[in-house]
């Protein structure tokens, strides 16, 4: 079997197909998450406390003073986005506590296999109950 042969087969396989399903709609997940969190989570949550957008939250290294984060980068500045690293960590607390809650449901969804049938006397056993047997009828 040439190796073409045995990559086509692979590709029309059930598991490769599902797993480039679950690619693509795990991107289009993440992108939703995203959005969650940029645009419906940490606005509240910045306006709680005090109006500040986690966004534009950063610390520059530089040493300068810059009015904000876009000014900052516009002049090339060394800068850590916390800001932007908190929204990156919340995206993924919800990706995992989704991809958690899926994997469970699906657990549950499994049929419990039925414990295994308890083993049955073994060769030896029977022979020496039939040699118990033989010397019962004596």
């Amino acid at each position: 079997m040439g190796m073409m042969q045995e990559f086509r087969d692979f590709a029309v396989k059930g598991n490769a197909i599902d797993l480039a399903v679950g690619v693509v709609i795990g991107a289009a997940f993440g992108k939703i998450v995203t959005s969650i969190v940029n645009d419906i989570i940490m606005p509240p949550i910045g306006l709680l406390l005090g109006k500040v957008d986690f966004s534009s939250l950063f610390i520059n290294l530089s040493g300068d003073d810059y009015a904000s984060l876009a000014a900052a980068e516009a002049a090339s500045a060394p800068v850590i986005r916390y800001g932007a690293f908190i929204n990156t960590l919340l995206d993924f607390v919800i990706v995992a506590f989704a991809i958690f809650l899926l994997v469970r449901a699906i657990n549950r969804m499994k049929k419990a296999e039925p414990p295994a049938p308890p083993p049955g006397p073994s060769a030896e056993e029977k022979l020496l109950g039939e040699i118990r047997d033989l010397l019962k009828a004596r």
